[in-house]
């Protein structure tokens, strides 16, 4: 399944919300750790857990990612490839668009 460019962004968006909370799990725990008892012991236990879960599954979405923009950078190389002259004039139409749009400014 081909990933729409709204729904990279939102896997990306994802990806560095998830990254904010593991470093703000990590913080909190240096934070805690003069800390003392039974119940700060285990709730730091639970914690350091998740987070080794949460950086396992962070590690393999980003290796999804990757792969999955590699699938799409191979694609496109095949497509320039298979309709050379095609993609020469999507790729002139872009540029006179653009060129349009930045002389208006």
């Amino acid at each position: 399944m081909n990933a729409t460019p709204d729904m990279q962004v939102a896997k990306d968006k994802l990806v560095e919300d998830f990254e904010a909370v593991v470093s703000d799990a990590e913080e909190l725990l240096r934070a805690t750790a003069n800390q003392t008892g039974e119940r700060v012991t285990a709730a730091r236990a639970r914690i350091e857990e998740s987070l080794r879960d949460a950086k396992k599954k962070l590690a393999e979405l980003q290796d999804n990612l990757v792969e999955q923009t590699r699938a799409a950078a191979r694609r496109t190389d095949e497509l320039v490839h298979e309709h050379p002259w095609q993609a020469v004039g999507v790729a002139a139409a872009v540029g006179l668009l653009l060129g349009m749009l930045i002389s208006r400014r």
